[in-house]
């Protein structure tokens, strides 16, 4: 999974890698296979609606300290339950 920025901690988790910085936008790679990952996406999981269980992306770029390019509320990683 990937997710485009405008601005990223210095650190990030071992999970989370910036795999390209192109004028101030920064591609950041996410291992979603990771450990780490799955519990972050565990807390951060809520009903997005009715049925669908996932996590917004702005929420998780919040958790991260990432600034997305678009922090459109839309935005979401879903989940299957």
């Amino acid at each position: 999974m990937k997710l485009y920025a405008t601005s990223v901690p210095q650190v990030l988790p071992s999970w989370a890698t910036v795999i390209s910085n192109d004028a101030g936008l920064m591609e950041v790679e996410i291992n979603d296979e990771d450990p780490g990952f799955h519990s972050i996406i565990e807390e951060l999981s809520t009903e997005i609606e009715p049925g669908v269980i996932g996590v917004k992306a702005s929420d998780l770029c919040t958790r991260l300290s990432i600034e997305m390019i678009d922090s459109n509320e839309e935005n979401h990683l879903e989940n299957e339950i």
